[in-house]
């Protein structure tokens, strides 16, 4: 998943190599604090000290586009831009993700969950932080094999990150990250690209009809027609948030989930601490209390 959050320090450091050697721009402690709460206040993330390179690495792109010289002019920019804010979230937030990743929590989906529900009709999951697709597709292949094509299941996936939404839903990747789908999956739900498209791959149309795919904060009040799910994934993402952040995000998204359903965190991630309303099944797969 991915999933919202900053690059490891691997890509911060080929990023840096590639950027800061053509581009001497530095930023400032005031300038750094700026963009820091900016980015605390519209997304949650909590922004270290130690990724201040990868700030630098990342904004130098868009205000070369402006031609803008300082961090300080920038950063007027944006905020009296929202187009510009935007693309400064896009900048700031790296999506990491690929089909099946943590393979155990789809095993539990279908395995544990699905085999307490006889029809699919209303059975709803969320990708919080979907990312470019590959979690929601990952979920529609299980469930379009447990329920069929012709259920009413649906899965829809959010995220902060414009341009990664408009690559979701489109579908199309390339060939290589078929690797990880399981092969009567991707037998059935994957068409593989010709000609110029030999080396993409499509999710089937039948699939993409139950998946959608929609812009969402979810540091900001969720809207109404995100609720009653069976499942959410919202793996990956409390890591780049303070605890309090943590708090309010689990208990508002806990609001969103049936009595008795599933919320799927990261292996590195945890509850304790944060809330009370779920309780642990396996490590990082926990079940609402009803």
């Amino acid at each position: 998943m991915c999933a919202l959050g900053l690059a490891n320090k691997s890509d911060d450091i080929s990023e840096i190599k590639m950027d800061l050697i053509t581009h001497n721009y530095q930023i400032s402690d005031k300038a750094f604090n700026l963009f820091k709460t900016l980015i605390y206040d519209k997304a949650g993330i909590a922004l270290a000290p130690c990724k201040r390179t990868l700030v630098v690495s990342r904004l130098s792109k868009r205000m070369r586009k402006l031609k803008v010289t300082s961090f300080e002019e920038y950063y007027h920019v944006v905020i009296n831009d929202r187009s510009e804010l935007q693309k400064t979230i896009d900048s700031l937030t790296t999506n990491e993700t690929y089909f099946f990743r943590e393979d155990k929590h789809f095993d539990f989906l279908k395995n544990d969950i699905l085999s307490q529900h006889i029809s699919g009709d209303g059975f709803k999951i969320w990708s919080a932080a979907s990312s470019t697709g590959e979690e929601a597709y990952s979920a529609s292949m299980i469930l379009a094999d447990k329920f069929g094509l012709n259920s009413n299941w649906n899965i829809i996936g959010t995220d902060i990150n414009q341009d990664v939404l408009s690559h979701a839903r489109k579908g199309l990747y390339p060939l290589p990250a078929s690797k990880k789908i399981p092969a009567q999956y991707l037998n059935k739900y994957c068409l593989k690209g010709v000609r110029s498209q030999s080396e993409m791959m499509l999710m089937d149309a039948r699939l993409r009809k139950h998946v959608v795919f929609e812009f969402l904060n979810l540091n900001a009040s969720l809207p109404k027609h995100i609720n009653n799910f069976d499942v959410v994934f919202l793996r990956n993402v409390m890591i780049y948030f303070d605890l309090e952040t943590k708090k309010i995000l689990v208990d508002r998204i806990a609001e969103k989930i049936k009595p008795g359903g599933f919320l799927f965190i990261g292996h590195s991630e945890t509850l304790n601490q944060v809330s009370s309303r779920f309780k642990i099944v396996q490590p990082s797969i926990c079940q609402k209390i009803k």
